[in-house]
């Protein structure tokens, strides 16, 4: 399970902050739902780093939201899965 979590957190962590430099560079933008679906298959945790390191998305309630809970459910189940 880890070994799925880790590198989509990272993904997910790496895209947050390229999206921040292209919103501030008036780039081409990673569409949010590629950033939902990416925490949910398993770069929640990496997405609420991101969010709280390049201060990016922090005002959504949706990233909030559905990174939050993807994270919970991660955690949970990296628990269940290691014992």
């Amino acid at each position: 399970m880890a070994r799925l979590l880790i590198p989509m957190s990272m993904i997910t962590f790496l895209l947050m902050g390229y999206d921040k430099m292209q919103a501030k560079n008036d780039g081409q933008r990673i569409p949010e739902r590629v950033l939902f679906v990416l925490g949910i298959l398993g770069g929640a945790i990496g997405g609420l780093l991101g969010m709280q390191v390049f201060r990016h998305k922090t005002r959504h309630g949706s990233f909030w939201l559905i990174f939050g809970a993807a994270a919970v459910v991660h955690l949970l189940l990296l628990v269940f899965f290691t014992k």
